[in-house]
């Protein structure tokens, strides 16, 4: 787990010396503090020269293309793992971000074919793959997350490339005459001539969904679409898919078998992911996803050496302490728990807002911030629970797509955004359109308010296309639906906060063969009667229930809630939101300040969509000020 960073001129013009890559590498030092390392190539001589990062230094021949990395050891902590990596022949250049976790069972075969490895890390293996079997063929065969970037002098082409569903970070700037491209796009602040532009042509969709699906609010800058390479060649850049998420769930599973399978799947997912050289514990909510991941990672140590992390709060109405208490206890863990309030809260969110780079999309992402932050003082890798609620159908949103639409939900929606009741149900009357905006956060109502020029095809047209292009019946859609645009912005969630503290994130329930295996079984295994009641991810609770029991894994969902009513009317928020937040705001001229005062004024009945706007807004609002001023 690591960062890296660079770029490629295709204007003729060279760098000379190290000072811009070094200052790159140095704004994204927290993903790597254990090594760093430089390659500048020159594509014209096909020549490259490893460069010192400890000063100023001179390249002997100007180059076109520079490599950067910062490395956070976790396989072979030795210098031998230094990045970029060189292959024997001195032909290929590799770095990269993430863990192959199967990358060790390719060795042997590797080997009899004559290569020699002087490392044990993972990205060595890689590297030989390349080298014996080219891109195409080498990015199919690894399961694990992971960007990288790949220089072949022979074949005079620079590859850049993303894991399938975008669990490690890889952005690009397209500019004339350059890319660029990095695990953080605050790394592109140092080249010559750039600067932070907004790009909103997406707000509207931002507004109600709180990201661009694998896109910024930047100009030029984009993150590479999952289970995708790019391959650069005289200033031309070609994108190739080798994953379509699409083509999984067409092997469909016996239903007497499916439990089975994927307990077997999950239990070798962990198993897998728990290769470290450094400590490894669990990010542990209470829940069934993070609870069950702690129970196989618990089996897979020696008893009692696991560790997780949870964080809690006063309020028990967002506390799940009862059932980590559960779990740590069952499992003789040694738990670690921290507390959130609204001091601690407002005093970091800025250093997160910087660390995200984009306006912060879930009020719980200080949460993840908070817990990386004392996990470190612990671990250096935790596994969590992404994915699962994706894959498996666990949210509530999997059930309401199967019943009859018009109900109390309906009548509630109707009446909230009754001045736009036509545009409501322009949308609720098409089921697609109405599966889309199941996972929007704001109402038509609230998106109006702010934006006085709000368009809602302009929100939703794309992501309506998306869907429209999947197959399969009303659950497998919805499921693939949410793993290419709801799932893509809680990884980077979890990656930015945990490589702000260097920590290493890893999501068992997104190893390839969980996703095959989960998108495989029927969705009538996952969202089906329980003891009367319509219940979502009914399998994964099963087995969740034969290790905890029945009342654990059939509570009601809680999620990671965060007490934003409480948290706004402290004294706290109210200093910050008159002293620097609303001043942005007007002088911005984006937002309809006026409505956001008034809910903050009547805080104590302000709705949940009103308080979702108000988060959204103190986001946005501190982004702007960190990057576009």
């Amino acid at each position: 787990m690591c960062g890296f960073t660079g770029y490629f001129n295709f204007d003729n013009s060279k760098a000379t010396g190290n000072e811009v890559i070094r200052q790159m590498l140095s704004i994204q030092k927290h993903r790597g503090p254990d090594d760093s390392g430089i390659v500048a190539i020159n594509t014209q001589e096909k020549t490259f020269e490893n460069v010192s990062i400890s000063e100023d230094v001179n390249f002997k021949n100007p180059s076109d293309l520079i490599f950067g990395f910062n490395r956070l050891s976790i396989l072979d902590l030795s210098p031998a793992g230094h990045q970029p990596m060189v292959s024997p022949n001195q032909k290929v250049i590799l770095m990269m971000n993430g863990e192959i976790y199967n990358a060790f069972d390719f060795k042997p075969e590797l080997e009899q074919k004559g290569h020699v490895f002087k490392s044990t890390s993972d990205t060595e293996v890689v590297l030989h793959l390349y080298s014996e079997y080219g891109m195409e063929k080498m990015i199919s065969m690894l399961n694990g997350m992971f960007a990288m970037a790949i220089y072949d002098l022979e074949l005079d082409t620079l590859f850049l490339a993303r894991d399938r569903f975008g669990i490690k970070p890889l952005y690009l700037l397209q500019e004339e005459g350059r890319l660029a491209f990095g695990s953080e796009m605050k790394s592109f602040k140092p080249l010559p001539g750039f600067k932070f532009e907004p790009d909103f042509s997406k707000l509207d969709e931002f507004l109600l969904f709180r990201n661009v699906i694998n896109d910024t609010l930047f100009k030029n800058i984009t993150n590479c679409t999952p289970g995708t390479y790019l391959s650069v060649k005289n200033g031309k850049i070609e994108s190739n898919t080798y994953y379509e998420l699409d083509q999984e769930g067409n092997n469909k599973i016996a239903n007497k078998d499916a439990q089975n399978q994927l307990e077997n799947a999950l239990q070798k997912s962990v198993d897998s992911q728990m290769i470290s050289d450094v400590k490894l514990g669990c990010q542990l909510s209470g829940g069934v996803d993070s609870s069950l991941v702690s129970y196989y990672a618990a089996e897979s140590l020696n008893e009692g050496n696991l560790e997780t992390i949870s964080i809690i709060f006063k309020d028990q109405r967002f506390s799940e302490e009862k059932y980590i208490d559960k779990v740590a206890e069952q499992l003789d863990l040694k738990a670690h728990k921290y507390e959130m309030d609204a001091q601690y809260y407002f005093e970091v969110l800025e250093k997160a807002i910087w660390h995200f780079e984009h306006p912060l999309n879930h009020p719980n992402t200080i949460g993840i911030y908070l817990l990386s932050q004392e996990a470190k003082k612990h671990v250096t890798v935790l596994l969590s629970g992404e994915g699962a609620d994706e894959c498996l159908a666990g949210y509530s949103r999997f059930i309401r797509a199967l019943r009859f639409p018009f109900n109390r939900e309906f009548l509630g929606g109707l009446k909230r955004n009754s001045k736009f009741a036509f545009e409501y149900l322009s949308y609720f009357l098409n089921p697609n359109k109405r599966m889309v905006m199941e996972t929007a956060f704001g109402s038509l109502a609230t998106a109006h308010s702010l934006k006085a020029n709000f368009k809602l095809d302009n929100a939703i047209n794309d992501r309506v296309k998306t869907l429209n292009r999947l197959k399969g019946n009303t659950n497998l859609k919805q499921r693939k639906y949410e793993l290419l645009t709801y799932l893509p912005d809680l990884l980077m969630r979890q990656d930015k906060m945990s490589m702000a503290h260097c920590i290493e994130n890893r999501v068992p329930f997104l190893d390839n063969n969980m996703v095959s295996t989960s998108l495989n079984i029927s969705g009538d295994l996952l969202i089906a009667k329980h003891n009367g009641k319509d219940e979502n991810k009914v399998l994964l609770k099963d087995i969740c229930a034969s290790k905890f029991g029945e009342d654990f894994a059939y509570r009601d969902k809680m999620g990671f809630g965060i007490p934003l009513r409480e948290f706004f009317s402290s004294d706290v928020f109210k200093q910050k939101w008159n002293a620097k937040i609303a001043p942005g705001i007007q002088k911005r001229g984006l937002f309809e300040l006026k409505e956001l005062n008034s809910w903050i004024n009547n805080i104590a009945n302000a709705s949940p969509d009103q308080m979702d706007a108000i988060w959204l807004m103190l986001g946005f609002e501190l982004w702007a000020q960190h990057y576009l001023d």
